[in-house]
Protein backbone atom coordinates (compact mmCIF):
# COMPACT_ATOMS: atom_id res chain seq x y z
CA UNK A 1 0.00 0.00 0.00
CA UNK A 2 1.08 3.52 -0.90
CA UNK A 3 -0.59 6.97 0.06
CA UNK A 4 -0.38 10.34 -0.40
CA UNK A 5 -1.53 12.80 2.71
CA UNK A 6 -2.46 16.06 2.35
CA UNK A 7 0.33 16.37 -0.55
CA UNK A 8 0.46 19.86 -1.70
CA UNK A 9 3.31 20.84 -4.78
CA UNK A 10 3.93 23.78 -5.68
CA UNK A 11 6.09 25.38 -9.08
CA UNK A 12 7.02 28.52 -7.95
CA UNK A 13 3.42 30.19 -6.98
CA UNK A 14 1.61 27.52 -8.92
CA UNK A 15 -0.19 25.07 -7.22
CA UNK A 16 0.41 21.73 -9.24
CA UNK A 17 -1.73 19.69 -6.52
CA UNK A 18 -3.48 21.13 -3.00
CA UNK A 19 -3.97 18.74 -0.31
CA UNK A 20 -4.56 15.38 -2.17
CA UNK A 21 -5.43 12.32 -0.17
CA UNK A 22 -5.42 9.10 -2.12
CA UNK A 23 -4.39 5.42 -0.94
CA UNK A 24 -3.09 2.98 -3.68
CA UNK A 25 -3.50 -0.90 -1.97
CA UNK A 26 -2.70 -4.14 -3.03
CA UNK A 27 -4.01 -6.33 -6.07
CA UNK A 28 -5.50 -2.90 -7.88
CA UNK A 29 -3.94 -1.08 -11.23
CA UNK A 30 -4.44 2.43 -10.94
CA UNK A 31 -4.34 4.22 -14.62
CA UNK A 32 -3.00 8.03 -13.46
CA UNK A 33 -4.99 10.23 -16.15
CA UNK A 34 -5.25 14.03 -16.48
CA UNK A 35 -4.36 16.69 -19.52
CA UNK A 36 -0.62 17.86 -20.61
CA UNK A 37 0.58 19.33 -17.65
CA UNK A 38 -1.73 18.19 -15.09
CA UNK A 39 1.49 16.85 -13.45
CA UNK A 40 1.00 13.01 -13.89
CA UNK A 41 4.43 11.93 -14.30
CA UNK A 42 5.14 14.51 -11.21
CA UNK A 43 2.97 12.79 -9.49
CA UNK A 44 4.81 9.26 -9.92
CA UNK A 45 7.85 11.26 -8.88
CA UNK A 46 6.70 12.56 -5.66
CA UNK A 47 5.19 8.89 -4.94
CA UNK A 48 8.86 7.80 -5.65
CA UNK A 49 10.76 9.78 -3.64
CA UNK A 50 12.50 11.47 -6.82
CA UNK A 51 10.56 14.96 -6.08
CA UNK A 52 9.67 16.51 -2.24
CA UNK A 53 6.22 17.87 -1.40
CA UNK A 54 5.83 21.29 -0.47
CA UNK A 55 3.96 20.03 1.91
CA UNK A 56 2.08 16.76 3.45
CA UNK A 57 4.11 13.36 2.48
CA UNK A 58 3.85 9.68 1.28
CA UNK A 59 3.61 6.79 3.52
CA UNK A 60 4.12 3.07 2.22
CA UNK A 61 3.64 -0.65 4.10
CA UNK A 62 7.05 -0.80 5.61
CA UNK A 63 9.69 -3.71 4.04
CA UNK A 64 7.79 -3.29 0.59
CA UNK A 65 9.77 -2.82 -2.35
CA UNK A 66 8.84 -0.25 -4.51
CA UNK A 67 9.92 -0.53 -8.33
CA UNK A 68 9.79 2.50 -10.97
CA UNK A 69 10.02 2.44 -14.83
CA UNK A 70 13.38 4.17 -16.08
CA UNK A 71 13.39 7.25 -18.23
CA UNK A 72 17.01 7.93 -19.09
CA UNK A 73 17.36 5.36 -21.84
CA UNK A 74 21.38 5.76 -22.18
CA UNK A 75 21.95 5.53 -18.51
CA UNK A 76 23.17 1.96 -18.00
CA UNK A 77 24.67 1.87 -21.72
CA UNK A 78 27.93 0.35 -19.70
CA UNK A 79 26.26 -2.54 -18.31
CA UNK A 80 25.30 -5.94 -20.20
CA UNK A 81 21.25 -6.62 -20.52
CA UNK A 82 20.98 -9.41 -17.69
CA UNK A 83 22.71 -7.26 -15.35
CA UNK A 84 20.78 -3.59 -16.15
CA UNK A 85 17.09 -6.20 -15.60
CA UNK A 86 18.52 -7.96 -12.16
CA UNK A 87 19.34 -3.96 -11.02
CA UNK A 88 15.86 -3.84 -10.43
CA UNK A 89 15.91 -5.89 -7.40
CA UNK A 90 18.91 -3.61 -6.07
CA UNK A 91 19.35 -5.74 -3.04
CA UNK A 92 19.87 -8.83 -5.19
CA UNK A 93 21.96 -7.26 -7.00
CA UNK A 94 23.99 -6.14 -4.71
CA UNK A 95 24.20 -9.85 -2.96
CA UNK A 96 25.41 -11.38 -6.30
CA UNK A 97 28.20 -8.56 -6.98
CA UNK A 98 29.19 -9.10 -3.26
CA UNK A 99 29.27 -12.76 -3.56
CA UNK A 100 31.31 -12.56 -6.83
CA UNK A 101 33.75 -10.30 -4.56
CA UNK A 102 34.40 -12.97 -2.23
CA UNK A 103 34.28 -16.26 -4.43
CA UNK A 104 37.35 -14.40 -6.39
CA UNK A 105 39.62 -13.93 -3.50
CA UNK A 106 42.74 -16.01 -3.21
CA UNK A 107 43.04 -15.51 0.44
CA UNK A 108 39.50 -16.52 1.36
CA UNK A 109 39.21 -16.58 5.02
CA UNK A 110 36.67 -18.13 7.91
CA UNK A 111 34.83 -14.63 7.57
CA UNK A 112 34.77 -14.52 4.32
CA UNK A 113 33.36 -17.85 4.59
CA UNK A 114 30.65 -16.72 7.14
CA UNK A 115 29.64 -13.59 5.03
CA UNK A 116 29.10 -15.80 2.43
CA UNK A 117 27.07 -18.09 3.98
CA UNK A 118 25.08 -15.22 5.18
CA UNK A 119 24.42 -13.82 1.55
CA UNK A 120 23.76 -17.72 -0.09
CA UNK A 121 21.04 -17.49 2.54
CA UNK A 122 19.61 -14.31 1.67
CA UNK A 123 20.45 -14.92 -2.05
CA UNK A 124 18.10 -17.91 -1.99
CA UNK A 125 15.17 -15.98 -0.16
CA UNK A 126 15.22 -13.34 -3.03
CA UNK A 127 14.68 -16.34 -5.67
CA UNK A 128 18.69 -15.81 -6.61
CA UNK A 129 19.17 -19.15 -8.29
CA UNK A 130 16.27 -18.11 -10.47
CA UNK A 131 16.99 -14.55 -11.15
CA UNK A 132 18.67 -15.25 -14.78
CA UNK A 133 15.70 -17.43 -16.17
CA UNK A 134 12.99 -14.67 -14.65
CA UNK A 135 15.04 -12.37 -16.60
CA UNK A 136 15.32 -13.74 -19.78
CA UNK A 137 11.61 -14.73 -19.42
CA UNK A 138 10.72 -11.09 -19.15
CA UNK A 139 12.89 -10.11 -21.97
CA UNK A 140 11.42 -13.07 -24.49
CA UNK A 141 8.35 -11.80 -23.61
CA UNK A 142 9.05 -8.25 -24.67
CA UNK A 143 10.68 -9.33 -28.02
CA UNK A 144 14.09 -9.17 -27.10
CA UNK A 145 15.72 -11.55 -28.30
CA UNK A 146 17.95 -14.32 -26.21
CA UNK A 147 21.36 -13.69 -28.34
CA UNK A 148 21.13 -10.28 -27.37
CA UNK A 149 20.67 -10.98 -23.46
CA UNK A 150 24.03 -10.56 -22.48
CA UNK A 151 25.24 -7.77 -24.66
CA UNK A 152 25.82 -4.58 -23.43
CA UNK A 153 22.92 -1.70 -23.44
CA UNK A 154 24.72 0.73 -25.51
CA UNK A 155 24.66 -2.26 -28.60
CA UNK A 156 20.78 -2.20 -28.83
CA UNK A 157 18.48 0.26 -30.30
CA UNK A 158 16.60 3.15 -28.54
CA UNK A 159 13.70 0.89 -28.84
CA UNK A 160 15.43 -2.40 -27.61
CA UNK A 161 16.75 0.14 -24.94
CA UNK A 162 13.00 1.02 -23.68
CA UNK A 163 11.92 -2.82 -22.88
CA UNK A 164 15.18 -3.92 -21.26
CA UNK A 165 14.38 -0.94 -18.67
CA UNK A 166 10.28 -2.02 -18.44
CA UNK A 167 11.55 -5.70 -17.98
CA UNK A 168 13.71 -4.07 -14.82
CA UNK A 169 10.84 -2.28 -13.48
CA UNK A 170 9.03 -5.61 -13.36
CA UNK A 171 11.70 -7.81 -12.11
CA UNK A 172 11.11 -9.46 -9.40
CA UNK A 173 7.75 -9.05 -8.28
CA UNK A 174 7.96 -5.85 -6.84
CA UNK A 175 5.13 -4.46 -3.95
CA UNK A 176 4.57 -1.49 -5.67
CA UNK A 177 5.35 -0.55 -9.72
CA UNK A 178 4.65 2.91 -10.89
CA UNK A 179 4.82 3.03 -14.55
CA UNK A 180 5.29 6.19 -16.62
CA UNK A 181 4.08 5.60 -20.57
CA UNK A 182 5.13 2.03 -20.47
CA UNK A 183 4.10 1.28 -24.03
CA UNK A 184 5.42 4.39 -25.66
CA UNK A 185 8.27 2.72 -28.00
CA UNK A 186 6.86 -0.97 -27.78
CA UNK A 187 5.40 -3.00 -31.29
CA UNK A 188 1.95 -4.38 -30.65
CA UNK A 189 3.46 -7.74 -29.51
CA UNK A 190 5.02 -6.25 -26.44
CA UNK A 191 2.26 -4.43 -25.60
CA UNK A 192 0.05 -7.42 -25.69
CA UNK A 193 2.57 -8.99 -23.42
CA UNK A 194 2.56 -6.39 -20.92
CA UNK A 195 -1.39 -6.34 -20.95
CA UNK A 196 -1.21 -9.78 -19.95
CA UNK A 197 1.64 -9.50 -17.11
CA UNK A 198 -0.13 -6.25 -15.55
CA UNK A 199 -3.50 -8.50 -15.73
CA UNK A 200 -1.46 -11.21 -13.62
CA UNK A 201 -0.07 -9.19 -11.29
CA UNK A 202 -0.76 -9.57 -7.77
CA UNK A 203 0.80 -6.56 -6.34
CA UNK A 204 -0.30 -2.79 -6.36
CA UNK A 205 0.58 -0.54 -9.71
CA UNK A 206 0.12 3.12 -10.99
CA UNK A 207 0.63 3.82 -14.63
CA UNK A 208 0.27 6.68 -16.58
CA UNK A 209 -0.46 6.28 -20.30
CA UNK A 210 -2.12 7.45 -23.55
CA UNK A 211 -3.24 4.00 -24.67
CA UNK A 212 -6.93 4.06 -24.29
CA UNK A 213 -7.50 0.28 -25.20
CA UNK A 214 -4.34 -0.48 -22.69
CA UNK A 215 -6.12 1.38 -19.81
CA UNK A 216 -9.25 -0.20 -20.35
CA UNK A 217 -7.58 -4.31 -20.41
CA UNK A 218 -5.06 -3.86 -17.10
CA UNK A 219 -6.92 -0.94 -14.94
CA UNK A 220 -9.50 -1.67 -11.68
CA UNK A 221 -9.11 1.79 -11.01
CA UNK A 222 -8.84 5.27 -12.31
CA UNK A 223 -7.03 8.01 -10.61
CA UNK A 224 -7.79 11.34 -12.46
CA UNK A 225 -5.59 14.85 -12.24
CA UNK A 226 -7.78 17.59 -12.94
CA UNK A 227 -8.61 20.87 -10.97
CA UNK A 228 -5.58 20.73 -8.70
CA UNK A 229 -7.33 17.45 -7.40
CA UNK A 230 -6.84 13.63 -7.86
CA UNK A 231 -10.40 11.94 -8.29
CA UNK A 232 -10.54 8.35 -7.82
CA UNK A 233 -12.55 6.13 -9.72
CA UNK A 234 -13.35 2.36 -9.45
CA UNK A 235 -13.22 1.03 -12.94
CA UNK A 236 -11.25 1.20 -16.08
CA UNK A 237 -10.82 4.08 -18.44
CA UNK A 238 -14.08 4.27 -20.19
CA UNK A 239 -16.41 3.59 -16.68
CA UNK A 240 -14.04 7.15 -15.80
CA UNK A 241 -15.00 8.61 -18.93
CA UNK A 242 -19.07 7.59 -18.60
CA UNK A 243 -18.33 8.33 -15.13
CA UNK A 244 -17.22 11.92 -14.99
CA UNK A 245 -19.83 12.92 -17.94
CA UNK A 246 -22.99 11.79 -16.05
CA UNK A 247 -21.58 13.62 -12.97
CA UNK A 248 -21.34 16.91 -15.26
CA UNK A 249 -24.25 16.34 -16.56
CA UNK A 250 -26.15 15.54 -13.24
CA UNK A 251 -24.58 18.66 -11.67
CA UNK A 252 -25.89 20.76 -15.08
CA UNK A 253 -29.52 19.27 -14.69
CA UNK A 254 -29.58 19.84 -10.54
CA UNK A 255 -28.19 23.49 -11.23
CA UNK A 256 -30.95 24.16 -13.68
CA UNK A 257 -33.80 23.20 -11.55
CA UNK A 258 -32.13 25.14 -8.77
CA UNK A 259 -31.95 28.44 -11.06
CA UNK A 260 -35.38 27.64 -12.01
CA UNK A 261 -36.71 27.49 -8.38
CA UNK A 262 -34.48 30.79 -7.99
CA UNK A 263 -36.57 32.63 -10.68
CA UNK A 264 -39.92 31.63 -9.43
CA UNK A 265 -38.70 32.58 -5.58
CA UNK A 266 -37.24 35.95 -6.88
CA UNK A 267 -40.82 36.07 -8.86
CA UNK A 268 -42.67 35.88 -5.88
CA UNK A 269 -40.58 37.79 -3.60
CA UNK A 270 -40.44 41.00 -6.09
CA UNK A 271 -44.38 40.81 -6.15
CA UNK A 272 -45.50 40.71 -2.38
CA UNK A 273 -42.44 41.78 -0.59
CA UNK A 274 -44.96 45.14 -0.30
CA UNK A 275 -48.30 43.23 0.35
CA UNK A 276 -48.71 43.04 3.92
CA UNK A 277 -51.06 40.05 4.01
CA UNK A 278 -48.38 38.18 1.96
CA UNK A 279 -44.80 39.69 3.60
CA UNK A 280 -44.55 36.44 5.95
CA UNK A 281 -44.64 34.35 2.82
CA UNK A 282 -42.59 36.69 0.95
CA UNK A 283 -39.90 36.46 4.11
CA UNK A 284 -40.24 32.77 4.24
CA UNK A 285 -38.99 32.86 0.24
CA UNK A 286 -36.33 34.93 0.84
CA UNK A 287 -35.09 32.41 3.56
CA UNK A 288 -35.57 29.32 0.82
CA UNK A 289 -33.20 31.32 -1.63
CA UNK A 290 -30.83 32.22 0.51
CA UNK A 291 -30.38 28.76 1.34
CA UNK A 292 -30.19 27.74 -2.54
CA UNK A 293 -26.49 27.19 -3.37
CA UNK A 294 -25.30 26.08 -7.06
CA UNK A 295 -22.81 23.67 -7.95
CA UNK A 296 -19.34 24.84 -8.69
CA UNK A 297 -18.64 23.24 -11.96
CA UNK A 298 -14.92 24.05 -12.57
CA UNK A 299 -13.81 24.64 -16.13
CA UNK A 300 -11.78 20.93 -17.00
CA UNK A 301 -7.77 21.52 -18.07
CA UNK A 302 -8.71 18.96 -20.82
CA UNK A 303 -8.94 20.62 -24.29
CA UNK A 304 -9.89 18.97 -27.79
CA UNK A 305 -8.45 20.21 -30.66
CA UNK A 306 -10.64 20.16 -33.62
CA UNK A 307 -8.76 18.19 -36.52
CA UNK A 308 -11.15 17.71 -39.83
CA UNK A 309 -9.19 16.11 -43.08
CA UNK A 310 -10.86 17.95 -46.14
CA UNK A 311 -9.81 16.87 -49.04
CA UNK A 312 -10.06 19.44 -52.15
CA UNK A 313 -11.03 16.62 -54.61
CA UNK A 314 -12.20 13.44 -54.69
CA UNK A 315 -10.15 10.21 -55.24
CA UNK A 316 -10.29 7.90 -58.66
CA UNK A 317 -10.62 4.14 -59.10
CA UNK A 318 -6.65 4.64 -59.57
CA UNK A 319 -4.63 5.40 -56.31
CA UNK A 320 -1.55 3.55 -55.36
CA UNK A 321 0.29 0.78 -57.41
CA UNK A 322 3.51 -0.74 -55.67
CA UNK A 323 5.25 -3.10 -57.54
CA UNK A 324 8.21 -5.65 -56.21
CA UNK A 325 9.73 -2.48 -53.49
CA UNK A 326 12.96 -3.69 -52.18
CA UNK A 327 15.81 -1.90 -49.72
CA UNK A 328 18.36 -2.23 -47.40
CA UNK A 329 19.71 -0.23 -45.01
CA UNK A 330 22.89 -1.13 -43.43
CA UNK A 331 23.08 -4.67 -44.47
CA UNK A 332 19.50 -5.56 -43.37
CA UNK A 333 16.52 -6.16 -45.50
CA UNK A 334 13.91 -4.23 -44.67
CA UNK A 335 11.57 -4.79 -47.68
CA UNK A 336 11.72 -7.56 -49.62
CA UNK A 337 9.65 -7.25 -53.54
CA UNK A 338 6.69 -5.97 -52.07
CA UNK A 339 3.70 -5.37 -54.19
CA UNK A 340 0.01 -3.64 -53.26
CA UNK A 341 -2.73 -1.73 -54.54
CA UNK A 342 -4.78 0.48 -53.17
CA UNK A 343 -8.72 1.70 -53.26
CA UNK A 344 -10.22 4.92 -52.88
CA UNK A 345 -11.64 3.65 -49.63
CA UNK A 346 -8.72 2.01 -47.96
CA UNK A 347 -7.15 2.81 -44.61
CA UNK A 348 -4.34 0.85 -43.74
CA UNK A 349 -2.86 0.33 -40.75
CA UNK A 350 0.69 -1.15 -41.07
CA UNK A 351 1.50 -3.39 -38.17
CA UNK A 352 4.15 -5.65 -36.69
CA UNK A 353 8.10 -5.32 -34.57
CA UNK A 354 9.64 -3.62 -38.06
CA UNK A 355 9.84 -0.01 -37.27
CA UNK A 356 12.46 0.63 -39.58
CA UNK A 357 10.73 -1.46 -42.33
CA UNK A 358 7.91 0.93 -41.77
CA UNK A 359 9.37 4.18 -41.92
CA UNK A 360 11.59 3.66 -45.19
CA UNK A 361 8.53 2.47 -46.91
CA UNK A 362 6.54 5.55 -46.06
CA UNK A 363 9.69 7.82 -47.04
CA UNK A 364 9.77 5.88 -50.22
CA UNK A 365 6.45 6.15 -50.97
CA UNK A 366 6.76 9.90 -50.42
CA UNK A 367 9.85 10.68 -52.94
CA UNK A 368 12.36 10.97 -49.90
CA UNK A 369 14.28 7.55 -50.19
CA UNK A 370 14.72 5.80 -53.42
CA UNK A 371 14.11 1.88 -53.57
CA UNK A 372 16.93 -0.21 -54.43
CA UNK A 373 14.54 -2.17 -56.78
CA UNK A 374 10.41 -2.29 -57.83
CA UNK A 375 8.83 1.09 -58.34
CA UNK A 376 5.80 3.35 -57.36
CA UNK A 377 2.77 5.25 -58.76
CA UNK A 378 0.50 7.13 -57.22
CA UNK A 379 -3.06 7.92 -59.31
CA UNK A 380 -3.34 11.31 -61.29
CA UNK A 381 -6.32 12.43 -59.20
CA UNK A 382 -4.18 11.99 -55.87
CA UNK A 383 -1.97 14.20 -53.69
CA UNK A 384 -0.46 13.32 -50.82
CA UNK A 385 0.62 14.64 -46.65
CA UNK A 386 2.56 13.27 -44.29
CA UNK A 387 3.18 13.12 -40.77
CA UNK A 388 6.89 11.76 -40.09
CA UNK A 389 8.32 10.09 -37.55
CA UNK A 390 11.25 12.08 -37.03
CA UNK A 391 10.57 15.89 -37.20
CA UNK A 392 13.70 17.20 -35.99
CA UNK A 393 15.07 18.79 -38.80
CA UNK A 394 11.55 20.37 -39.55
CA UNK A 395 11.67 21.80 -36.12
CA UNK A 396 15.22 23.46 -36.18
CA UNK A 397 14.07 27.02 -36.86
CA UNK A 398 13.71 30.08 -35.64
CA UNK A 399 10.50 30.35 -37.73
CA UNK A 400 7.47 31.35 -35.81
CA UNK A 401 4.47 28.77 -36.04
CA UNK A 402 2.44 31.11 -37.98
CA UNK A 403 5.16 31.58 -40.51
CA UNK A 404 5.58 28.01 -41.10
CA UNK A 405 2.52 27.30 -41.23
CA UNK A 406 1.28 30.01 -44.20
CA UNK A 407 4.55 28.68 -46.16
CA UNK A 408 2.19 25.47 -46.63
CA UNK A 409 -0.72 27.16 -47.32
CA UNK A 410 -2.24 27.73 -50.42
CA UNK A 411 -4.03 30.81 -49.36
CA UNK A 412 -1.26 33.03 -47.89
CA UNK A 413 -3.72 34.72 -45.21
CA UNK A 414 -3.01 35.54 -41.61
CA UNK A 415 -6.26 35.02 -40.73
CA UNK A 416 -7.17 31.99 -42.33
CA UNK A 417 -3.83 30.10 -41.14
CA UNK A 418 -4.52 31.13 -37.78
CA UNK A 419 -7.41 29.70 -37.74
CA UNK A 420 -6.10 25.93 -38.40
CA UNK A 421 -3.75 26.84 -35.89
CA UNK A 422 -6.68 27.85 -33.90
CA UNK A 423 -8.35 23.76 -34.48
CA UNK A 424 -5.31 23.05 -32.93
CA UNK A 425 -5.63 24.61 -29.59
CA UNK A 426 -2.27 27.35 -30.63
CA UNK A 427 -4.64 30.63 -29.40
CA UNK A 428 -3.40 34.15 -29.44
CA UNK A 429 0.03 34.48 -28.91
CA UNK A 430 1.23 31.01 -29.73
CA UNK A 431 0.83 31.71 -33.17
CA UNK A 432 4.16 33.30 -32.67
CA UNK A 433 6.51 30.58 -30.84
CA UNK A 434 9.13 30.21 -32.36
CA UNK A 435 9.41 26.34 -33.57
CA UNK A 436 12.93 25.62 -31.80
CA UNK A 437 11.09 25.76 -28.65
CA UNK A 438 8.23 23.64 -29.12
CA UNK A 439 7.71 20.60 -26.93
CA UNK A 440 7.14 16.92 -28.57
CA UNK A 441 3.02 17.07 -28.35
CA UNK A 442 2.93 20.89 -30.04
CA UNK A 443 5.11 19.60 -32.92
CA UNK A 444 2.90 16.93 -33.25
CA UNK A 445 0.03 19.08 -33.40
CA UNK A 446 1.77 21.75 -35.92
CA UNK A 447 2.47 18.85 -38.26
CA UNK A 448 -1.47 18.07 -38.08
CA UNK A 449 -2.14 21.44 -39.02
CA UNK A 450 0.15 21.19 -42.08
CA UNK A 451 -1.37 17.99 -43.02
CA UNK A 452 -5.36 19.58 -42.53
CA UNK A 453 -4.24 22.69 -44.44
CA UNK A 454 -2.56 21.01 -47.44
CA UNK A 455 -6.42 19.31 -48.54
CA UNK A 456 -4.56 16.31 -49.34
CA UNK A 457 -6.42 13.37 -50.20
CA UNK A 458 -4.55 10.71 -49.45
CA UNK A 459 -2.71 10.96 -46.03
CA UNK A 460 0.58 9.04 -44.32
CA UNK A 461 1.13 8.61 -40.45
CA UNK A 462 3.96 7.73 -39.12
CA UNK A 463 3.59 6.46 -35.27
CA UNK A 464 1.43 10.16 -35.03
CA UNK A 465 -0.02 9.57 -31.84
CA UNK A 466 3.41 9.75 -30.05
CA UNK A 467 3.77 12.88 -27.78
CA UNK A 468 0.13 12.93 -27.76
CA UNK A 469 -2.31 13.30 -24.40
CA UNK A 470 -5.38 11.56 -24.21
CA UNK A 471 -7.43 14.33 -26.01
CA UNK A 472 -5.37 14.97 -28.94
CA UNK A 473 -5.31 11.20 -29.98
CA UNK A 474 -9.10 11.20 -29.52
CA UNK A 475 -9.43 13.89 -31.83
CA UNK A 476 -7.14 12.65 -34.39
CA UNK A 477 -8.57 8.98 -34.08
CA UNK A 478 -12.43 10.76 -35.05
CA UNK A 479 -10.90 13.05 -37.50
CA UNK A 480 -9.42 9.46 -39.45
CA UNK A 481 -12.22 7.91 -39.00
CA UNK A 482 -14.44 10.88 -40.86
CA UNK A 483 -11.90 11.54 -43.47
CA UNK A 484 -13.15 10.64 -46.94
CA UNK A 485 -9.85 10.13 -48.33
CA UNK A 486 -6.91 7.10 -48.46
CA UNK A 487 -4.61 6.88 -45.34
CA UNK A 488 -1.84 4.62 -44.43
CA UNK A 489 -0.37 4.70 -41.52
CA UNK A 490 1.71 2.91 -38.29
CA UNK A 491 0.80 3.42 -34.73
CA UNK A 492 0.61 1.22 -31.45
CA UNK A 493 -2.78 2.46 -30.10
CA UNK A 494 -4.92 -0.43 -30.54
CA UNK A 495 -7.99 1.46 -30.27
CA UNK A 496 -6.87 3.78 -32.77
CA UNK A 497 -6.03 0.75 -35.54
CA UNK A 498 -9.15 -0.75 -34.73
CA UNK A 499 -11.28 1.69 -35.30
CA UNK A 500 -9.76 3.43 -38.14
CA UNK A 501 -8.38 0.51 -40.78
CA UNK A 502 -10.07 -1.33 -42.79
CA UNK A 503 -7.03 -3.52 -44.26
CA UNK A 504 -3.71 -4.77 -42.43
CA UNK A 505 -0.54 -4.95 -43.54
CA UNK A 506 2.08 -6.51 -41.53
CA UNK A 507 5.96 -6.00 -42.89
CA UNK A 508 7.56 -9.22 -41.33
CA UNK A 509 11.65 -9.28 -40.40
CA UNK A 510 12.90 -10.55 -43.64
CA UNK A 511 10.61 -7.68 -45.48
CA UNK A 512 8.07 -9.57 -46.86
CA UNK A 513 4.29 -8.43 -46.56
CA UNK A 514 0.66 -10.11 -45.48
CA UNK A 515 -1.70 -7.91 -46.41
CA UNK A 516 -5.21 -8.89 -45.43
CA UNK A 517 -8.47 -6.89 -45.60
CA UNK A 518 -9.64 -6.88 -42.39
CA UNK A 519 -10.06 -5.11 -39.04
CA UNK A 520 -7.36 -5.28 -36.26
CA UNK A 521 -9.21 -7.27 -33.67
CA UNK A 522 -9.60 -9.95 -36.24
CA UNK A 523 -6.59 -9.79 -37.56
CA UNK A 524 -5.05 -10.44 -34.31
CA UNK A 525 -7.73 -13.29 -33.54
CA UNK A 526 -6.59 -15.30 -36.93
CA UNK A 527 -2.47 -14.63 -36.03
CA UNK A 528 -3.57 -15.95 -32.63
CA UNK A 529 -5.04 -19.27 -33.72
CA UNK A 530 -2.34 -19.35 -36.82
CA UNK A 531 0.23 -19.28 -34.09
CA UNK A 532 -1.58 -21.84 -31.76
CA UNK A 533 -1.93 -24.12 -34.80
CA UNK A 534 1.85 -23.94 -35.25
CA UNK A 535 3.03 -24.54 -31.56
CA UNK A 536 0.44 -27.66 -32.05
CA UNK A 537 1.65 -29.35 -35.28
CA UNK A 538 5.57 -29.17 -33.80
CA UNK A 539 4.46 -30.48 -30.42
CA UNK A 540 2.45 -33.03 -32.44
CA UNK A 541 5.57 -33.64 -34.80
CA UNK A 542 7.99 -33.85 -31.45
CA UNK A 543 5.67 -36.66 -30.10
CA UNK A 544 5.29 -38.47 -32.97
CA UNK A 545 9.25 -38.70 -33.04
Amino acid sequence: MIQANNVTYRVGKKALFEDVNIKFTEGNCYGLIGANGAGKSTFLKILSGQLETTKGDISMTPGQRLSVLEQDHFKYDGYPVMDVVIMGNARLYEIMKEKDAIYAKEDFSDEDGIRASELEAEFAELDGWEAESNAASLLNGLGIDTQYHYSRMEELGGNDKVKVLLARALFGNPDILLLDEPTNHLDLDAIAWLEEFLIDFENTVIVVSHDRYFLNKVCTHTADIDYGKIQLYAGNYDFWFESSQLLIRQMKEANKKKEEKIKELQEFISRFSANASKSKQATSRKRALEKIELEEIKPSSRKYPYIDFKPDRSIGNEVLSVEGLSKTINGEKVLDHISFILGHDDKVAFVGGNELAKTTLFQILMGEMEPDEGSYKWGVTTSQAYFPKDSNEEFDSDLTIADWLTGYSPVKDVTYVRGFLGRMLFAGEDGVKRLRVLSGGERVRCLLSRMMISGANCLIFDEPTNHLDMESITALNNGLIKFPGVALFSCHDHQFVQTTANRIMEILPAGKLIDKITTYDEYLENDEMARKRTVYTAQKEEDDN
